[in-house]
């Protein structure tokens, strides 16, 4: 018994002293590159999504992601977006510039192909400091990035934001 106690706890050690990686090299990195696409936004939970289409360029390592970019809709509306995100053991931190509130703090885990991140806007927006952010991977040469956000009045989860990407 003591021995099987003693060869449990040795693995145990084992295990954990391996370092964790929640950003296996290769999920960052196969997001670099340059990319467009179209999707919509709301300037908040109220208003109708207008239309818009982006681009964007993507520089990543094993551990970081730089999204810069633009999105344009209609004729007059333009807003410069990115997004820096670095993952530190099985969580993601990072921040997300474009709000017209100023830079938003982001934090969350990635599930899968999913990184869920959480919004800290840096001023009120439909009611509060808080919203989320999904950045998806669908499959080598696409992903999405949504926003939503919970309308004040009603408490119902809105989508302010989608944009579907495909690489260039």
């Amino acid at each position: 018994m003591p021995i099987r106690l003693c060869l449990t706890a040795a693995l145990a050690t084992l295990l954990l002293a391996q370092p964790i990686h929640a950003a296996e090299p290769g999920f960052f990195a196969s997001m670099a590159g340059k990319w467009s696409g179209n999707g919509s936004f709301r300037v908040n939970t109220k208003a109708p999504a207008v239309s818009v289409s982006c681009s964007f360029a993507a520089k990543a390592s094993s551990v970081t992601l730089a999204l810069d970019g633009n999105c344009q809709g209609m004729v007059l509306i333009s807003r410069s977006i990115g997004v820096r995100l670095k993952a530190e053991g099985q969580r993601y931190g990072g921040t997300y510039i474009g709000s017209r509130t100023g830079p938003a703090a982001l934090s969350g885990r990635r599930r899968g192909d999913v990184l869920n991140l959480g919004i800290r806007w840096a001023k009120p927006v439909n009611g509060d400091h808080d919203a989320e952010m999904r950045v998806e991977k669908l499959g080598q040469n696409a992903m999405r990035i949504v926003t939503i956000d919970r309308d004040a009045t009603t408490g119902r989860s809105v989508i302010t934001a989608q944009v579907d990407l495909k690489r260039n």
